[in-house]
């Protein structure tokens, strides 16, 4: 009897750290969160951001920098279901409406799979996870401004003497063939397909405080699912024979497609984090984290559409221009969060994160001031 009580005692002070450890990770805002086996999870954010461009050179060209940009409303939904204890499948889409840049639509989605590699009595889990990355389900839409170039009269005077009675027709040839652009962009789509491969690690400690990290990889492959208007300046450009004409009316002459499509390269980009969260009570706990975000320059690898003959050599100029758009960005994130356990069903977080970020110079992401704040609600049953 008695060697029945201590066998008892010792395997409950050897389960209770794993059963503490269970419990916390089984609060939806812990960042090791994995939904038990036929479990199915939902968790609904919606945010507010505020930001300010930065005074990159797209941001000048569009007349946008230093602008304030609020609210840019963002939503997402988060879903999943447990197959076993260790092995779930998920779900994400994220929804952006920016009013005072006329952008819109879905600006993430994911899809995928997590299998628990361990889950240790001492409260250490490790991950293993891939998505497949729905930047293609909607084209890359925009409008490219195009401004012709300004020639010099010396420049003129040589493209004019070596064309002879074609001067005209050349003169507009090398203004739109030296011309610059910028494009409005229409939604956050990149118009390709990719997966994420990724991992994920933390620990319980003392059966409250959980820390984490996880390194991800997302590779995208290039295609020509996009949609770009093209539309020409209105600013007269003289030339030295007398005449002028504006990028729009040299661009219709020439009998210019009103859009085209683009075959864009593949990226690869690296995402990382850390994470602390801390159960409080049954009822209340808090989160932190500092994520990396890389954003990869995009690049125009082809056009695709076919354009008229005397416009050839200015589509290889735009491909040569567009093959880096050097547009990359790179963020850097900060983030609270406080929720509330309503039921052992319903959880309510409120959060907000602050992003620092270094863009390249033709970036239109790179931004003086990005806050967000927001509410989250969760659900399992």
């Amino acid at each position: 009897m008695k060697k029945s009580l201590k066998l008892a005692v010792a395997a409950s002070v050897l389960a209770s750290p794993a059963m503490a450890a269970q419990t916390t990770l089984s609060n939806m805002e812990n960042p090791l969160y994995m939904p038990t086996t036929k479990m199915f999870y939902s968790k609904l954010s919606n945010g507010v951001m505020l930001k300010v461009a930065d005074s990159s050179d797209a941001h000048k060209a569009k007349n946008h920098d230093g602008k304030v940009e609020f609210p840019i409303i963002r939503i997402q939904e988060e879903m999943g279901y447990g197959i076993t204890d260790r092995w779930a499948v998920h779900g994400s889409v994220q929804y952006t409406h920016d009013d005072d840049i006329s952008r819109t639509g879905l600006s993430a989605g994911r899809i995928g799979t997590t299998y628990r590699l361990l889950n240790q009595y001492n409260g250490f889990v490790w991950d293993l996870y891939g998505d497949l990355h729905l930047g293609g389900v909607g084209e890359m839409r925009g409008q490219y401004n195009l401004k012709g170039a300004q020639l010099s009269t010396a420049q003129q005077q040589q493209i004019a003497a070596a064309a002879g009675t074609n001067a005209a027709t050349a003169l507009a040839g090398a203004s739109l063939a030296n011309a610059s652009g910028v494009i409005d962009y229409d939604n956050y789509s990149n118009g390709m397909w990719g997966f994420h491969v990724g991992t994920r690690f933390g620990r319980v400690w003392n059966e409250r405080l959980t820390t984490s990290a996880f390194v991800e990889v997302l590779r995208t492959f290039g295609d020509d699912n996009s949609r770009i208007r093209l539309v020409g300046d209105s600013t007269p450009i003289t030339f030295i024979n007398g005449s002028s004409a504006s990028t729009a009316l040299m661009m219709a002459s020439a009998g210019a497609p009103a859009e085209i499509t683009a075959e864009f390269k593949s990226t690869t980009e690296i995402n990382a984090g850390v994470n602390a969260f801390y159960q409080w009570s049954d009822r209340w706990s808090t989160g932190a984290w500092f994520r990396y975000n890389q954003h990869a320059s995009q690049g125009v690898k082809k056009i695709t559409t076919n354009v008229a003959p005397q416009l050839a050599p200015v589509k290889s100029a735009l491909e040569a221009k567009l093959a880096d758009m050097e547009d990359g960005f790179d963020e850097y994130i900060i983030g609270l969060s406080a929720a509330y356990q309503f039921t052992e069903h319903a959880q309510v977080a409120l959060y907000g994160e602050y992003t620092f970020d270094t863009a390249e110079k033709k970036s239109q992401n790179g931004t003086d001031v990005k806050a967000e704040m927001g509410v989250r609600v969760n659900f399992r049953f």
